[in-house]
């Protein structure tokens, strides 16, 4: 007799970092969803069933659905993108499709001044480090860490910790310096039961990781 499982079980299987049963999926280098301006990216589609005719595709405010091309990005392969340099346009919804219309995971890419973290979710009982960064490089300033638009820690390292993450760890986060502003929200989400692991979520924004030396 045939055992099916639930989708949702089959899911929690598969890696962490794609966590949906499909034939491909869509994997970001370097693993976040927001980029500056200038910034290299790389986007592969890691085929599980060792198929050929996936290709990147996205879609944009400026150009609607298109494939990776010269206009761009640059296939190192025939599964492989890459974009050199990021402007704002080329923020939008990116995946894979196969010849014959299948479809990965879609990658929701921002090119801003961001808060950078991870692409895809985290494992549950993952340990999160959530830095505040900044482009500029300025001392003595107070960190702010929000969830939900709600305050949960304040420090001068610019650094904070998530020992296991949880369902309950899952939210809208954001970090603010003081004399410097909030940096945008990143969404954390956490699936399945997951190995021991570290999962480094860096904020960037107008905002910094510098020890306060006075408040």
């Amino acid at each position: 007799a045939s055992i099916f499982f639930p989708l949702k079980f089959l899911a929690s299987l598969l890696p962490f970092n794609c966590p949906l049963l499909l034939s491909a999926c869509l994997q970001v280098s370097p693993d976040r969803s927001q980029f500056f301006r200038y910034d290299s990216v790389s986007l592969t589609c890691e085929d599980r069933l060792n198929a050929t005719g996936w290709k990147v595709r996205r879609r944009t405010l400026s150009r609607g659905v298109t494939s990776c091309s010269p206009g761009w990005g640059a296939t190192s392969s025939g599964s492989t993108c890459i974009i050199g340099n990021t402007y704002p346009k080329d923020s939008g919804v990116y995946w894979c499709e196969s010849e014959g219309g299948e479809r990965s995971n879609e990658v929701n890419i921002t090119i801003t001044v961001i808060l950078e973290s991870p692409a895809m979710p985290v494992s549950e009982g993952a340990a999160v480090v959530l830095h505040c960064k900044a482009q500029t490089n300025r001392s003595q300033h107070k960190y702010n860490f929000f969830k939900d638009g709600r305050i949960i820690r304040s420090n001068c390292s610019g650094e904070m910790t998530i020992l296991r993450a949880s369902r309950s760890d899952e939210g809208l986060y954001t970090c603010s310096a003081s004399g410097l502003g909030e940096s945008e929200g990143s969404w954390l989400t956490v699936l399945g039961d997951g190995n021991d692991q570290q999962i480094h979520v860096h904020m960037i924004g107008v905002i910094g990781v510098h020890k306060c030396t006075k408040m």
